[in-house]
């Protein structure tokens, strides 16, 4: 079938957009500028923007620094704003090897470059989200990967400001759709479940309208804001270091630093921007990765 000179405009328009939103990019620091607004402009948080440019907590940003700004993972977003435990985090079993840290490097850099995922890096090394590496560091990385792709691989220079889409494309991938246990507490009264995968696996529940969201387990909220593909999010972690990511909500009645007790209201149900449905989506973590929400301890 020809396209019309239209279609194939709209076409490369659309994929244009989508490569500058979902892909790493470059930003020359303003005057008024912060860590804070920076990661609100580009829906990720701070914990990542500081990660991604090898900042401590303390250090200053200044007008005419060029920050990287990365990719938006949840991953990665859960691993940087959760807390150490006191509880063993089993790694991977799999080859290792050095890498001796370079002029540029950054935990992210280093983990995307190396085929493994930035809370792999930190969980390899018992790195905590504070962590800053020096050049001449030894760090730990995934054997089978390219020490040279690490040292020389560069970000592109041209510094951008990427158009952060309203209406990104819908990159998820469903699966099946199960009735709700009666025995399952859910954030949401009597859902439609449905399985959802992609860079990131959890569940879509159907909710009424302006539902209100309950706490499923109690521990500290990490994170509030909107998250780029995920619209108004928040990041719970449990004592044990379980974190419950509560997703696609209208409002959110917590802020960051309080303790959310089980079956507490959280906020409201949102629309989803794509099938424009009431419904959020719950996501759980443990460890850094993914697990299966319907078998998240509760309470």
């Amino acid at each position: 079938m020809k396209l019309s000179p239209k279609s194939v405009i709209l076409t490369l328009s659309f994929l244009l957009v989508s490569t500058i939103c979902f892909a790493d990019s470059k930003y020359k620091v303003n005057k008024g500028d912060t860590l804070y607004s920076i990661s609100k402009k580009y829906q990720i948080t701070v914990a990542e923007l500081r990660a991604a440019n090898n900042l401590s907590e303390n250090d200053v940003i200044k007008v005419g620094q060029v920050l990287i700004i990365p990719t938006a993972d949840l991953n990665n977003a859960v691993s940087l704003n959760s807390k150490a435990v006191k509880t063993e985090t089993k790694t991977e079993s799999k080859a290792t090897k050095t890498y001796v840290v370079q002029k540029g490097d950054t935990l992210y850099g280093i983990a995307k470059k190396s085929g493994m995922t930035v809370s792999e890096l930190m969980a390899l090394n018992k790195f905590d989200n504070n962590t800053v590496i020096k050049v001449g560091q030894k760090v730990m990385i995934y054997d089978g990967t390219k020490q040279t792709a690490v040292a020389t691989t560069k970000t592109s220079t041209t510094t951008t400001t990427p158009t952060v889409s309203a209406n990104p494309p819908d990159t998820r991938t469903y699966g099946s759709t199960v009735n709700a246990d009666s025995s399952t507490i859910w954030p949401v009264k009597n859902p439609k479940v449905t399985t959802v995968k992609g860079k990131v696996n959890g569940v879509q529940l159907s909710a009424q309208k302006d539902e209100t969201v309950t706490c499923i387990r109690e521990g500290s909220v990490m994170y509030v804001g909107v998250y780029r593909g995920y619209g108004q999010i928040l990041f719970i972690q449990s004592k044990t270091g379980i974190i419950y990511a509560y997703a696609g909500l209208g409002s959110i009645s917590v802020k960051k630093g309080d303790y959310a007790v089980f079956g507490t209201s959280l906020g409201t149900v949102g629309v989803d921007p794509i099938s424009k449905k009431s419904q959020i989506t719950l996501m759980v973590f443990q460890n850094g990765q993914p697990i299966d929400p319907a078998k998240a301890p509760r309470s």
